[in-house]
């Protein structure tokens, strides 16, 4: 069966498309152990097929086919930062339709490069892009905004589309994330011991895994800001020139301000314990333009927009060693003490090399190695995550981590959208 995931994240680089085949296996043991192989194909990207099992699921045989991203345009960008920041009823309204179409688009010219017909694709399924995450507390149950019209995307490819993954954990009292556990566990689970996945999206989330045949329960919580700060800044400092600090060049040139580092750490949010999920309403551009307004009180300099060489380079290494900082932090009191052999940084931020070393640093001696020693683009994880997630769906197999996102029990997540019958036009 050959899915489609889609995914765009708070980062707001792009849509990341992925497309899985997946292959129930019956005639090996459950608890077998995992085997990846990975191939060179002309025209495609590193193909990595193997089989895992998950919790509720039967032995799969997958294979991520191809991956591409459809990086946002300047202005595709900038409508969506200015429906989180400010937009009305009819801005999202707008942006819903928007948001369709453009994922449409990354679904089939990813379908085009595989040289695969939209007839031979059971499901696509789309996270769509969050706009508000409110996380349960006190009590009152949690809440979360995603858009990108389900209707518009089937529409115009013809595909079954399942979506809206979050909404039943959150109104069963989970947090509705993190969403990939389930689907890590069946790609990534190791006979070897037990292993960490690091994402470095917008957020930064890690899903702890233990040895295949482990009955343990998955952990995942987020760890806080990925690289949302660090594009903030990088976007200030250069008069929107840029919109993320490329492999760390302006970082690379500051030096961290320790007594900014701490006051950043002393958030609330990072000495909470799991389940936990956070996102921009926490950890955005405010938290940045404090964190600059600190800096030049501090040094009596004057940060100026597009002028990148005065004072926001310590800024930036400052944003930096405050993801990893809370990173470690993170691992040290919840993930550590599970044992973990191997820590693997997946998403874009795995290709920023002063994040990277700040983490590698912060977790030692553990070894922390990129997403691409396990055969996958780290970009393409969470949309082959969603594509899995769909399949999940069409075969009735709750693909939810209640260990992980507190909810009361295992639910089958998302809401299924018909593509087009019998092929219409």
């Amino acid at each position: 069966m050959k899915v489609l995931g889609l995914m765009s994240g708070t980062s707001l680089d792009g849509i990341d498309a992925a497309l899985l085949e997946v292959e129930e296996r019956v005639d090996v043991p459950r608890q077998q152990a995992f085997f990846p192989e990975l191939m060179e194909e002309p025209g495609l990207l590193l193909r990595h097929s193997g089989w895992g099992v998950g919790p509720g699921a039967p032995s799969l045989g997958w294979d991520l086919v191809t991956f591409h991203t459809r990086p946002f345009t300047e202005i595709e960008r900038a409508t969506i930062q200015d429906a989180i920041s400010s937009g009305g009823a009819r801005d999202l309204t707008l942006l819903h339709t928007r948001l369709g179409e453009w994922f449409a688009a990354a679904a089939l010219d990813l379908l085009q490069r595989a040289g695969v017909s939209q007839g031979d694709v059971a499901a696509l399924g789309s996270h769509g892009q969050t706009l508000w995450h409110e996380p349960p507390r006190d009590g009152v149950r949690g809440s979360s905004f995603q858009l990108g019209c389900p209707a518009t995307l089937a529409e115009r490819t013809g595909i079954g589309v399942v979506s809206d993954f979050r909404a039943r954990d959150l109104a069963a009292g989970g947090h509705g994330a993190p969403l990939v556990p389930w689907a890590d566990r069946v790609l990534f689970s190791s006979e070897e011991g037990p292993r960490a996945l690091q994402n470095l999206g917008g957020m930064g989330n890690v899903t702890w895994l233990p040895r295949v045949g482990d009955p343990a329960p998955i952990l995942a919580f987020d760890t806080g800001p990925g690289v949302v700060l660090l594009d903030a800044a990088a976007a200030m400092a250069t008069g929107g020139a840029r919109t993320f600090d490329q492999d760390g060049e302006l970082a690379s040139r500051g030096s961290v301000r320790r007594g900014i580092l701490d006051r950043l750490m002393a958030h609330p949010f990072f000495r909470q314990a799991p389940p936990r999920s956070t996102g921009r309403e926490m950890f955005g551009p405010s938290m940045v333009e404090e964190a600059a307004r600190e800096l030049e009180e501090e040094s009596g300099a004057t940060l100026v927009p597009g002028v990148p060489d005065e004072g926001w380079p310590d800024l930036l290494a400052t944003l930096a060693a405050l993801t990893a900082r809370c990173i470690g932090d993170a691992y040290r009191r919840w993930v550590l003490p599970r044992g973990v052999d191997e820590v693997f940084i997946m998403g874009g931020g795995a290709r920023n090399p002063v994040l990277f070393s700040a983490i590698a640093q912060e977790l030692a001696p553990v070894p922390v190695r990129s997403g691409e020693a396990l055969g996958m683009e780290p970009d393409a994880r969470e949309a082959a995550a969603f594509a899995l997630l769909a399949w999940a769906h069409l075969k009735g197999i709750p693909a939810n981590v209640p260990e992980a996102t507190g909810s009361r029990g295992p639910r089958v997540l998302g809401s299924w959208t018909p593509g087009r019958v019998g092929g219409e036009p």
